[in-house]
Protein backbone atom coordinates (compact mmCIF):
# COMPACT_ATOMS: atom_id res chain seq x y z
CA UNK A 1 0.00 0.00 0.00
CA UNK A 2 1.00 3.32 -1.07
CA UNK A 3 1.31 6.17 1.94
CA UNK A 4 0.12 8.95 0.51
CA UNK A 5 -2.93 9.00 2.77
CA UNK A 6 -2.60 6.94 5.15
CA UNK A 7 -2.14 9.84 7.63
CA UNK A 8 -5.73 11.04 6.54
CA UNK A 9 -7.31 7.10 6.49
CA UNK A 10 -5.78 6.89 9.65
CA UNK A 11 -7.68 9.71 11.07
CA UNK A 12 -10.86 8.98 9.16
CA UNK A 13 -10.76 5.05 10.83
CA UNK A 14 -10.59 7.31 14.37
CA UNK A 15 -14.25 8.58 13.84
CA UNK A 16 -15.48 5.44 11.92
CA UNK A 17 -18.56 5.39 13.38
CA UNK A 18 -19.47 9.41 13.24
CA UNK A 19 -21.48 10.54 9.48
CA UNK A 20 -18.73 11.55 7.22
CA UNK A 21 -21.06 12.17 3.63
CA UNK A 22 -24.85 12.86 3.59
CA UNK A 23 -26.23 12.29 0.18
CA UNK A 24 -29.59 11.97 -1.76
CA UNK A 25 -30.62 12.70 2.61
CA UNK A 26 -28.64 9.39 3.45
CA UNK A 27 -25.35 9.56 5.91
CA UNK A 28 -22.58 7.31 5.22
CA UNK A 29 -20.23 6.64 8.34
CA UNK A 30 -16.30 7.42 8.04
CA UNK A 31 -15.48 3.49 8.56
CA UNK A 32 -18.29 2.88 5.56
CA UNK A 33 -16.78 5.23 3.60
CA UNK A 34 -13.16 3.31 4.39
CA UNK A 35 -14.75 -0.05 3.39
CA UNK A 36 -15.20 1.83 -0.13
CA UNK A 37 -11.63 3.38 -0.67
CA UNK A 38 -10.71 -0.57 0.06
CA UNK A 39 -13.16 -1.90 -2.72
CA UNK A 40 -11.33 0.63 -5.11
CA UNK A 41 -8.21 -0.25 -4.26
CA UNK A 42 -9.06 -3.95 -5.33
CA UNK A 43 -11.15 -2.03 -8.48
CA UNK A 44 -8.00 -0.35 -9.29
CA UNK A 45 -5.99 -3.48 -9.39
CA UNK A 46 -8.13 -5.59 -11.03
CA UNK A 47 -8.89 -2.90 -13.93
CA UNK A 48 -4.25 -2.22 -13.99
CA UNK A 49 -4.57 1.46 -13.41
CA UNK A 50 -1.25 2.16 -12.86
CA UNK A 51 0.40 4.74 -10.12
CA UNK A 52 0.71 7.95 -12.79
CA UNK A 53 -1.76 7.26 -14.78
CA UNK A 54 -4.15 9.65 -16.13
CA UNK A 55 -7.65 8.95 -14.88
CA UNK A 56 -10.85 11.28 -15.37
CA UNK A 57 -13.06 11.04 -12.70
CA UNK A 58 -16.62 11.72 -13.47
CA UNK A 59 -19.19 12.53 -11.17
CA UNK A 60 -20.73 14.45 -7.80
CA UNK A 61 -20.26 13.94 -4.17
CA UNK A 62 -21.36 10.30 -3.62
CA UNK A 63 -19.68 8.09 -1.26
CA UNK A 64 -18.47 6.02 -4.17
CA UNK A 65 -17.01 8.85 -6.17
CA UNK A 66 -15.21 10.61 -2.93
CA UNK A 67 -13.98 6.68 -2.02
CA UNK A 68 -12.72 7.07 -5.58
CA UNK A 69 -11.06 9.77 -5.22
CA UNK A 70 -8.94 8.91 -2.13
CA UNK A 71 -8.26 5.37 -3.54
CA UNK A 72 -6.82 7.38 -7.03
CA UNK A 73 -5.03 9.63 -4.78
CA UNK A 74 -3.63 6.90 -2.63
CA UNK A 75 -2.86 4.65 -6.02
CA UNK A 76 -0.48 7.86 -6.81
CA UNK A 77 -2.41 8.21 -10.01
CA UNK A 78 -3.03 11.85 -11.80
CA UNK A 79 -6.98 12.55 -11.37
CA UNK A 80 -8.88 14.42 -13.93
CA UNK A 81 -12.64 15.23 -11.79
CA UNK A 82 -14.97 16.28 -14.44
CA UNK A 83 -18.48 17.07 -13.43
CA UNK A 84 -21.57 17.62 -15.57
CA UNK A 85 -20.79 21.91 -15.33
CA UNK A 86 -17.96 20.62 -17.99
CA UNK A 87 -19.88 18.67 -20.35
CA UNK A 88 -19.55 21.42 -23.08
CA UNK A 89 -15.40 21.15 -22.96
CA UNK A 90 -15.54 17.64 -22.28
CA UNK A 91 -13.61 16.62 -25.09
CA UNK A 92 -11.01 19.25 -25.13
CA UNK A 93 -10.30 18.43 -21.64
CA UNK A 94 -9.77 15.11 -22.13
CA UNK A 95 -7.72 15.35 -24.87
CA UNK A 96 -5.55 18.66 -23.39
CA UNK A 97 -5.36 16.37 -19.92
CA UNK A 98 -3.84 13.09 -22.27
CA UNK A 99 -6.19 11.16 -20.33
CA UNK A 100 -5.82 7.23 -20.41
CA UNK A 101 -8.73 5.85 -18.15
CA UNK A 102 -12.55 7.31 -17.45
CA UNK A 103 -13.91 6.41 -14.64
CA UNK A 104 -17.59 7.57 -14.11
CA UNK A 105 -19.87 6.97 -11.73
CA UNK A 106 -23.80 7.78 -12.22
CA UNK A 107 -26.29 8.71 -10.04
CA UNK A 108 -27.35 5.32 -8.79
CA UNK A 109 -23.24 4.80 -8.11
CA UNK A 110 -23.10 2.62 -11.28
CA UNK A 111 -19.93 2.83 -12.53
CA UNK A 112 -17.91 2.26 -16.27
CA UNK A 113 -14.56 1.92 -17.06
CA UNK A 114 -13.06 3.19 -20.55
CA UNK A 115 -9.67 2.92 -21.60
CA UNK A 116 -7.95 5.28 -24.69
CA UNK A 117 -4.74 4.62 -25.57
CA UNK A 118 -2.25 5.38 -23.55
CA UNK A 119 -0.59 8.69 -24.67
CA UNK A 120 0.30 10.92 -21.52
CA UNK A 121 3.74 12.38 -22.73
CA UNK A 122 3.63 16.06 -21.68
CA UNK A 123 6.88 17.06 -19.96
CA UNK A 124 5.23 18.32 -16.84
CA UNK A 125 3.18 14.83 -16.27
CA UNK A 126 6.50 12.92 -17.17
CA UNK A 127 8.21 14.47 -14.29
CA UNK A 128 5.30 14.32 -11.99
CA UNK A 129 5.12 10.73 -12.51
CA UNK A 130 9.49 10.73 -11.50
CA UNK A 131 8.55 11.69 -7.95
CA UNK A 132 5.95 8.68 -7.48
CA UNK A 133 3.09 11.20 -5.96
CA UNK A 134 -0.50 11.48 -7.19
CA UNK A 135 -1.32 14.64 -8.92
CA UNK A 136 -4.81 17.14 -10.06
CA UNK A 137 -5.55 18.68 -13.08
CA UNK A 138 -7.81 21.42 -12.91
CA UNK A 139 -9.39 23.60 -16.00
CA UNK A 140 -9.75 27.44 -15.47
CA UNK A 141 -13.55 28.64 -15.69
CA UNK A 142 -12.56 29.85 -18.91
CA UNK A 143 -14.30 32.95 -18.01
CA UNK A 144 -12.34 34.95 -20.31
CA UNK A 145 -11.45 32.57 -23.38
CA UNK A 146 -9.91 29.19 -23.88
CA UNK A 147 -9.17 27.13 -20.09
CA UNK A 148 -5.83 26.35 -18.81
CA UNK A 149 -5.14 22.98 -17.09
CA UNK A 150 -3.14 23.18 -14.23
CA UNK A 151 -0.99 20.48 -13.03
CA UNK A 152 -0.76 20.17 -9.05
CA UNK A 153 1.65 17.92 -7.20
CA UNK A 154 -1.48 15.85 -4.94
CA UNK A 155 0.85 15.90 -1.98
CA UNK A 156 1.60 19.43 -2.00
CA UNK A 157 -1.77 20.72 -1.86
CA UNK A 158 -2.77 17.97 1.13
CA UNK A 159 0.41 18.82 3.34
CA UNK A 160 -1.64 21.94 5.02
CA UNK A 161 -5.08 19.56 5.78
CA UNK A 162 -2.19 17.63 8.21
CA UNK A 163 -2.49 20.77 11.06
CA UNK A 164 -6.07 19.75 12.40
CA UNK A 165 -9.31 23.22 12.78
CA UNK A 166 -12.91 23.14 13.25
CA UNK A 167 -14.98 19.98 12.95
CA UNK A 168 -17.98 21.54 10.70
CA UNK A 169 -20.89 20.20 9.30
CA UNK A 170 -20.19 21.75 5.50
CA UNK A 171 -22.36 22.28 2.19
CA UNK A 172 -20.01 21.11 -1.16
CA UNK A 173 -21.53 24.02 -3.04
CA UNK A 174 -18.10 24.14 -5.64
CA UNK A 175 -18.43 20.88 -7.77
CA UNK A 176 -15.16 18.68 -7.38
CA UNK A 177 -13.66 20.07 -10.55
CA UNK A 178 -12.74 23.45 -8.82
CA UNK A 179 -10.34 24.11 -6.37
CA UNK A 180 -12.56 25.37 -3.53
CA UNK A 181 -14.83 21.95 -4.21
CA UNK A 182 -11.70 19.58 -3.56
CA UNK A 183 -10.25 22.59 -0.43
CA UNK A 184 -14.07 22.24 1.60
CA UNK A 185 -13.92 18.41 0.75
CA UNK A 186 -10.31 17.49 2.12
CA UNK A 187 -11.14 20.48 4.78
CA UNK A 188 -13.61 18.41 5.97
CA UNK A 189 -12.91 15.00 5.74
CA UNK A 190 -9.47 15.77 7.79
CA UNK A 191 -11.03 17.32 10.66
CA UNK A 192 -13.77 14.95 10.93
CA UNK A 193 -16.74 17.15 9.44
CA UNK A 194 -20.02 15.86 7.25
CA UNK A 195 -20.00 16.45 3.99
CA UNK A 196 -23.36 17.72 2.99
CA UNK A 197 -24.06 16.71 -0.69
CA UNK A 198 -26.38 19.07 -2.50
CA UNK A 199 -28.02 17.74 -5.90
CA UNK A 200 -28.59 21.33 -7.21
CA UNK A 201 -27.14 24.51 -6.42
CA UNK A 202 -30.54 26.82 -5.92
CA UNK A 203 -31.40 28.40 -2.91
CA UNK A 204 -34.48 26.53 -2.23
CA UNK A 205 -32.47 23.87 -2.23
CA UNK A 206 -29.69 24.98 -0.07
CA UNK A 207 -31.47 26.07 2.52
CA UNK A 208 -33.94 23.23 2.81
CA UNK A 209 -30.22 21.25 3.32
CA UNK A 210 -28.94 23.78 5.85
CA UNK A 211 -32.42 23.39 7.70
CA UNK A 212 -32.38 19.54 7.41
CA UNK A 213 -29.08 18.86 7.98
CA UNK A 214 -28.23 21.29 10.43
CA UNK A 215 -25.66 22.80 8.51
CA UNK A 216 -23.11 24.95 9.75
CA UNK A 217 -21.13 26.45 7.34
CA UNK A 218 -21.57 27.11 3.40
CA UNK A 219 -18.93 28.09 0.99
CA UNK A 220 -20.14 30.30 -2.05
CA UNK A 221 -20.23 32.58 -4.61
CA UNK A 222 -21.04 36.98 -4.39
CA UNK A 223 -23.39 35.67 -7.26
CA UNK A 224 -25.13 33.06 -5.26
CA UNK A 225 -25.21 35.01 -2.31
CA UNK A 226 -26.97 37.67 -4.52
CA UNK A 227 -29.69 35.01 -5.76
CA UNK A 228 -30.08 34.12 -2.36
CA UNK A 229 -31.35 37.49 -1.31
CA UNK A 230 -33.53 37.73 -4.46
CA UNK A 231 -35.34 34.15 -3.39
CA UNK A 232 -36.28 35.30 -0.11
CA UNK A 233 -35.67 31.33 0.30
CA UNK A 234 -34.16 31.91 3.60
CA UNK A 235 -37.97 33.25 5.02
CA UNK A 236 -38.95 29.98 4.23
CA UNK A 237 -36.29 27.35 6.08
CA UNK A 238 -34.45 27.58 9.95
CA UNK A 239 -31.10 28.74 8.77
CA UNK A 240 -30.33 28.67 13.01
CA UNK A 241 -27.24 25.84 12.52
CA UNK A 242 -25.25 28.02 10.21
CA UNK A 243 -22.16 30.07 11.93
CA UNK A 244 -20.02 30.35 8.75
CA UNK A 245 -20.59 31.64 5.34
CA UNK A 246 -17.31 31.66 2.97
CA UNK A 247 -17.70 33.85 -0.26
CA UNK A 248 -14.80 34.04 -3.29
CA UNK A 249 -14.12 33.33 -6.71
CA UNK A 250 -15.15 36.62 -7.92
CA UNK A 251 -15.47 40.49 -6.37
CA UNK A 252 -18.35 40.84 -3.69
CA UNK A 253 -20.82 43.90 -4.33
CA UNK A 254 -20.34 46.10 -1.04
CA UNK A 255 -24.47 46.02 -1.46
CA UNK A 256 -24.48 42.88 -1.74
CA UNK A 257 -22.26 41.53 1.63
CA UNK A 258 -24.17 44.76 3.84
CA UNK A 259 -27.50 43.42 3.00
CA UNK A 260 -26.20 39.69 3.91
CA UNK A 261 -24.59 41.14 6.92
CA UNK A 262 -27.78 43.16 8.05
CA UNK A 263 -29.52 39.94 7.62
CA UNK A 264 -28.02 37.58 9.57
CA UNK A 265 -25.56 39.30 12.06
CA UNK A 266 -24.97 36.10 14.00
CA UNK A 267 -23.15 34.40 10.70
CA UNK A 268 -19.73 35.10 10.32
CA UNK A 269 -19.02 35.91 6.88
CA UNK A 270 -15.56 35.39 6.03
CA UNK A 271 -13.97 36.41 2.50
CA UNK A 272 -11.85 33.07 1.06
CA UNK A 273 -8.96 33.63 -1.55
CA UNK A 274 -7.58 31.24 -4.28
CA UNK A 275 -6.52 30.16 -7.22
CA UNK A 276 -6.77 27.04 -9.51
CA UNK A 277 -2.98 27.27 -9.61
CA UNK A 278 -2.32 27.82 -6.45
CA UNK A 279 -4.71 26.63 -3.95
CA UNK A 280 -6.89 28.23 -1.20
CA UNK A 281 -5.26 30.84 0.98
CA UNK A 282 -5.85 30.97 4.97
CA UNK A 283 -8.18 34.27 5.33
CA UNK A 284 -9.35 36.51 7.42
CA UNK A 285 -11.64 39.00 7.04
CA UNK A 286 -11.58 42.55 9.33
CA UNK A 287 -14.94 42.01 10.27
CA UNK A 288 -18.29 40.40 8.37
CA UNK A 289 -19.32 43.26 6.90
CA UNK A 290 -16.37 44.47 5.77
CA UNK A 291 -14.32 43.87 2.13
CA UNK A 292 -10.84 43.61 3.89
CA UNK A 293 -8.98 40.73 4.12
CA UNK A 294 -6.10 39.02 5.42
CA UNK A 295 -4.46 36.77 3.62
CA UNK A 296 -1.57 33.81 3.54
CA UNK A 297 -1.18 31.18 6.22
CA UNK A 298 1.23 28.58 6.34
CA UNK A 299 3.04 27.96 2.86
CA UNK A 300 1.61 31.34 1.27
CA UNK A 301 4.14 34.63 0.81
CA UNK A 302 2.14 37.40 -0.82
CA UNK A 303 3.85 41.16 -2.27
CA UNK A 304 1.95 43.82 -3.82
CA UNK A 305 3.80 45.15 -7.00
CA UNK A 306 1.72 48.29 -8.91
CA UNK A 307 -1.47 47.91 -7.16
CA UNK A 308 -1.39 44.26 -8.03
CA UNK A 309 -0.95 40.96 -5.76
CA UNK A 310 1.49 38.47 -6.83
CA UNK A 311 0.98 35.11 -4.56
CA UNK A 312 4.70 32.36 -4.05
CA UNK A 313 2.78 29.00 -2.59
CA UNK A 314 4.14 25.83 -1.23
CA UNK A 315 1.04 23.87 -3.01
CA UNK A 316 1.50 25.96 -6.66
CA UNK A 317 0.46 24.11 -9.25
CA UNK A 318 3.76 22.62 -11.60
CA UNK A 319 2.58 24.40 -14.25
CA UNK A 320 -0.10 24.23 -17.43
CA UNK A 321 -0.60 21.62 -19.85
CA UNK A 322 -1.87 23.76 -22.32
CA UNK A 323 0.12 27.32 -22.08
CA UNK A 324 3.40 28.91 -20.99
CA UNK A 325 4.45 28.72 -17.04
CA UNK A 326 3.20 31.88 -15.01
CA UNK A 327 6.05 32.05 -12.42
CA UNK A 328 8.40 34.47 -12.45
CA UNK A 329 11.93 33.19 -11.69
CA UNK A 330 11.60 32.79 -8.13
CA UNK A 331 7.92 31.13 -8.42
CA UNK A 332 5.99 34.69 -8.11
CA UNK A 333 3.17 34.01 -9.42
CA UNK A 334 1.00 37.27 -10.94
CA UNK A 335 -3.04 37.37 -10.19
CA UNK A 336 -3.82 40.03 -11.92
CA UNK A 337 -6.16 40.96 -9.34
CA UNK A 338 -5.69 44.39 -8.37
CA UNK A 339 -6.07 45.32 -4.92
CA UNK A 340 -5.82 48.52 -1.92
CA UNK A 341 -3.31 47.56 0.81
CA UNK A 342 -3.85 48.66 4.47
CA UNK A 343 -1.52 47.77 7.16
CA UNK A 344 -2.08 43.75 6.91
CA UNK A 345 -5.15 43.69 4.93
CA UNK A 346 -5.87 44.00 1.64
CA UNK A 347 -9.67 45.16 -0.28
CA UNK A 348 -9.87 43.03 -4.13
CA UNK A 349 -11.15 45.73 -6.35
CA UNK A 350 -11.44 43.08 -9.11
CA UNK A 351 -8.90 41.26 -12.27
CA UNK A 352 -7.02 43.95 -14.26
CA UNK A 353 -8.52 42.79 -17.13
CA UNK A 354 -12.05 43.81 -16.58
CA UNK A 355 -11.10 47.47 -15.37
CA UNK A 356 -12.59 49.76 -17.30
CA UNK A 357 -10.61 52.61 -18.40
CA UNK A 358 -12.55 55.55 -19.70
CA UNK A 359 -10.73 59.04 -20.50
CA UNK A 360 -7.53 57.73 -18.50
CA UNK A 361 -10.48 57.37 -15.44
CA UNK A 362 -10.45 53.62 -13.67
CA UNK A 363 -13.69 52.05 -13.22
CA UNK A 364 -13.98 48.47 -11.32
CA UNK A 365 -17.41 47.22 -12.45
CA UNK A 366 -17.85 45.24 -8.55
CA UNK A 367 -18.36 49.20 -7.68
CA UNK A 368 -20.89 49.98 -10.26
CA UNK A 369 -22.79 46.32 -9.81
CA UNK A 370 -22.82 47.51 -6.14
CA UNK A 371 -24.54 50.77 -7.19
CA UNK A 372 -27.17 48.87 -9.74
CA UNK A 373 -28.26 46.07 -6.75
CA UNK A 374 -29.05 48.35 -4.59
CA UNK A 375 -31.94 49.59 -6.90
CA UNK A 376 -35.55 48.24 -6.66
CA UNK A 377 -36.38 45.40 -9.28
CA UNK A 378 -33.34 44.76 -10.07
CA UNK A 379 -32.55 40.87 -9.71
CA UNK A 380 -28.64 41.01 -11.15
CA UNK A 381 -26.42 43.05 -12.74
CA UNK A 382 -22.84 42.91 -14.72
CA UNK A 383 -20.37 45.44 -16.06
CA UNK A 384 -18.55 45.83 -18.91
CA UNK A 385 -16.46 48.34 -20.79
CA UNK A 386 -16.93 48.48 -24.43
CA UNK A 387 -14.79 50.61 -26.39
CA UNK A 388 -15.70 53.74 -27.72
CA UNK A 389 -13.92 56.16 -30.32
CA UNK A 390 -13.47 59.26 -27.65
CA UNK A 391 -13.60 58.03 -24.14
CA UNK A 392 -11.63 54.95 -25.07
CA UNK A 393 -14.22 52.82 -23.28
CA UNK A 394 -17.91 53.07 -22.14
CA UNK A 395 -19.99 51.65 -19.06
CA UNK A 396 -22.17 49.11 -20.27
CA UNK A 397 -24.69 47.49 -17.92
CA UNK A 398 -26.66 44.58 -18.32
CA UNK A 399 -30.00 44.13 -16.19
CA UNK A 400 -31.54 41.04 -15.74
CA UNK A 401 -34.86 42.88 -14.12
CA UNK A 402 -37.10 41.57 -11.14
CA UNK A 403 -40.48 42.01 -12.91
CA UNK A 404 -41.15 43.41 -16.67
CA UNK A 405 -40.49 47.59 -17.21
CA UNK A 406 -39.99 49.59 -19.84
CA UNK A 407 -36.82 49.98 -21.02
CA UNK A 408 -36.56 53.69 -22.09
CA UNK A 409 -38.62 54.00 -18.28
CA UNK A 410 -35.98 51.97 -16.85
CA UNK A 411 -32.69 53.77 -18.33
CA UNK A 412 -33.94 56.97 -17.07
CA UNK A 413 -34.04 55.65 -13.14
CA UNK A 414 -30.60 54.03 -13.75
CA UNK A 415 -28.69 57.54 -14.61
CA UNK A 416 -31.09 59.12 -11.59
CA UNK A 417 -29.77 56.62 -8.98
CA UNK A 418 -26.24 56.57 -10.31
CA UNK A 419 -26.48 60.36 -10.58
CA UNK A 420 -26.25 60.49 -6.94
CA UNK A 421 -24.19 57.54 -6.00
CA UNK A 422 -21.25 57.42 -8.20
CA UNK A 423 -18.57 59.35 -10.00
CA UNK A 424 -20.19 60.61 -14.07
CA UNK A 425 -17.47 58.75 -15.68
CA UNK A 426 -18.52 55.83 -13.35
CA UNK A 427 -22.16 55.79 -14.62
CA UNK A 428 -23.28 53.60 -17.44
CA UNK A 429 -24.18 55.11 -20.53
CA UNK A 430 -25.05 52.05 -22.29
CA UNK A 431 -27.76 49.77 -20.08
CA UNK A 432 -29.41 46.78 -21.55
CA UNK A 433 -32.31 44.48 -20.19
CA UNK A 434 -31.58 41.14 -20.10
CA UNK A 435 -33.27 37.63 -19.82
CA UNK A 436 -29.86 35.23 -19.57
CA UNK A 437 -28.43 34.55 -16.89
CA UNK A 438 -25.03 35.93 -16.89
CA UNK A 439 -22.93 33.44 -14.38
CA UNK A 440 -21.69 30.30 -15.46
CA UNK A 441 -22.22 26.22 -13.76
CA UNK A 442 -19.44 28.04 -11.15
CA UNK A 443 -22.29 31.04 -9.64
CA UNK A 444 -19.33 33.01 -11.55
CA UNK A 445 -20.40 36.08 -13.04
CA UNK A 446 -19.36 36.27 -16.74
CA UNK A 447 -17.97 39.25 -18.64
CA UNK A 448 -18.25 38.89 -22.09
Amino acid sequence: MHQHIQWLTNRMAVWSVQPCLIWRDCATTYGEILERVSFWRAFLDEHQIAPGEMVTLDGDYSPATVSLLLALIDRGAIVVPLTKAAEAHREEFLEVAQVESIISVDEQARWTVTRTPPHADNSLIEALRQTGDPGLVLFSSGSTGKSKAALHNFTHLLDKFKVTRQQMRTITFLLLDHIGGINTLLYTLSNGGVVISIRERDPEIVCRAVATHKTEMLPTSPTFVNLLLMSHAYERYDLSSLKLITYGTEVMPESTLTRMHALFPAIKLQQTYGLSELGILRSKSKDSGSLWVKVGGEGFETKVVDGILWIKAHSAMLGYLNAPSPFDAEGWFNTNDMVEVDGEYIRILGRKSEIINVGGQKVYPAEVESVLLQMDNVADAVVLGEPHPITGNIVTARVNLVEPEPAQAFRQRVRAFCRERLASYKAPVKVEIVDAEQFNARYKRVRR
